[in-house]
């Protein structure tokens, strides 16, 4: 059972994973407001009886977009349970924020989607998730979005339920994926009548393989987007023990896909006889910003064969410097892992192939990062550095966007009593990471995302969720600096500075 402080953490990193924006109108003679602007304002809205006197910032019911008794009960139940109003207010307004407005279209998946009718649909969940006030689907933000509502998940078939949510997402994932696995956003499904979203990057950017932009929003290859697609369904069964997405539709074949896009992404830069080796994935942009563009006309920075897999890009959309990124390494090694199990369930012999194939390129994976990855620091010893590139280069800092190394414990990757963990730890909260923001305000990770001297409430959470102190006083100090940086609006913001509690970023 999920205490109270574990579904504020849940509902914290709910609304930080993609600080939804925007949510759809009704039709109705008093149509919504935009939610970017709604939640801008305290103005005519009740206010928590605490010290910060925090709006409800919930959509009125008939705005909401994914109604769910069981979040309902789940936000009645622990009102009585946090003791502190402001601190239920922020739990209020963030838990159930994906629920009333990123899940913009629920339905069934067309058996021709390129002639969606509604008399042609059969059984397979499909659930269209936003990030921010794009309407576009990333396969990490969605899936993080939604894995918020574990402690909600009992088996259903029903539509319109948790469990109808979470297979919509699996479902949908893995036909985007399908469509193109380098990439990390998606276009609404045709089944949704939902309009395209336009994306000019799509005219600056040069990307190999080329893909539609009627279907793709947008193309970084980000090795934790399928991760995140392997972590959802493996926690969908975990809870439900339903194998029905597994192997009623697709999802084997979608496997399969992305085993295949990784394997090209493992390579070194050169061949045997020192030819450049091909590449799966390329991409060079036209910006004045470094993080979006690549070295090297598009294959990026040099690398050795490790067994890691390359990532382009990282979890924040900023380009790596040294392609092998740790966190994201260390956490698709983790779901390759726990997706085996389904896979293994599965009775033919291509289930058998994949999983002896996801099992050997999670262990080789384990492998690289431990000859790789762990590199030693001059003042807290042997750590896990954020990149490396097989060469003995390495990139010494830790980023507030999931997955970190801050996480690794988060994703089961390592226990939380590895020396080495504890170590990048201490490294990661200290102002030897490059990317510390320290101040009056708020000490917290950030990233170059943003720039230096913001911290993330973001990484704040994960800090709380990877503590050891028996005492509680870590998490206590931790979570009062999120209460205390949201400006009034009780509501988490991407990014605040470090010594300006006005001075943030996405509320």
């Amino acid at each position: 059972m999920f205490s109270a402080v574990s579904l504020l953490l849940l509902s914290i990193l709910s609304l930080a994973s993609h600080l939804s924006l925007s949510y759809a109108a009704p039709t109705t003679s008093d149509p919504c407001p935009p939610y970017e602007a709604f939640s801008r304002s305290r103005s005519n809205k009740n206010l928590s009886p605490g010290r910060h006197q925090l709006p409800l910032q919930r959509p009125v019911e008939r705005c909401r977009k994914f109604p769910s008794p069981a979040l309902e009960k789940t936000i009645t139940r622990l009102r009585d349970k946090i003791a502190d109003p402001d601190l239920f207010r922020l739990f209020e307004n963030s838990y159930p924020n994906t629920l009333d407005t990123a899940v913009l279209w629920t339905g069934f998946a067309a058996r021709d989607a390129s002639a969606p009718d509604s008399s042609n649909a059969f059984d397979e969940d499909l659930a269209f998730v936003i990030t921010g006030d794009i309407n576009a689907m990333w396969l990490r933000d969605s899936a993080n979005q939604i894995l918020s509502y574990l402690p909600l998940l009992e088996p259903s078939d029903s539509p319109k339920t948790i469990a109808a949510l979470f297979r919509g997402v699996i479902n949908l994932q893995s036909r985007y994926i399908k469509i193109s696995p380098y990439c990390h956003a998606f276009q609404p499904p045709p089944e949704s009548n939902i309009a395209l979203g336009t994306n000019h990057a799509y005219f600056l950017n040069k990307v190999n393989p080329p893909y539609d932009r009627s279907k793709t929003f947008d193309c970084k290859w980000e090795l934790d987007s399928l991760a995140s697609f392997l972590q959802i369904s493996s926690e969908y069964h975990k809870s439900t023990g339903d194998m029905r997405p597994f192997i009623r539709y697709s999802w084997v074949q979608t496997v399969e896909v992305i085993l295949d896009a990784v394997e090209a992404m493992r390579t070194a830069t050169y061949t045997s006889d020192g030819h450049i080796a091909p590449s799966g994935y390329t991409m060079t942009g036209q910006t004045n910003r470094a993080t979006e563009t690549t070295s090297n006309d598009g294959l990026g920075n040099p690398v050795k064969w490790t067994g890691m897999v390359r990532s382009t890009f990282r979890p924040s959309d900023d380009a790596t410097i040294h392609q092998f990124l740790i966190p994201s390494n260390m956490m698709f090694a983790r779901c390759l892992e726990a997706a085996s199990s389904i896979m293994a369930k599965i009775d033919s012999e291509e289930a058998k192939h994949l999983t002896d194939r996801m099992r050997t390129m999670a262990g080789e994976i384990r492998g690289g990062i431990a000859k790789y990855g762990i590199v030693h620091h001059p003042q807290f010893g042997s750590i896990f550095a954020f990149e490396v590139d097989g060469y003995g280069s390495h990139n010494f800092m830790d980023d507030a966007n999931l997955p970190s190394l801050l996480s690794a414990t988060m994703m089961g990757f390592v226990s939380p009593h590895d020396e080495v963990y504890l170590n990048t730890r201490l490294f990661a909260l200290s102002e030897e990471n490059p990317y510390w923001a320290k101040g009056p305000v708020l000490n917290a990770i950030g990233g170059p995302h943003l720039g230096p001297g913001r911290g993330w409430p973001l990484a704040s959470i994960v800090r709380i969720l990877t503590s050891l102190d028996g005492t509680g006083e870590e998490a206590k100090t931790e979570i009062m600096a999120i209460l205390n940086t949201t400006d009034g609006l009780g509501l988490i913001h991407e990014s605040i500075t470090s010594h300006n509690v006005k001075d943030w970023t996405r509320p």
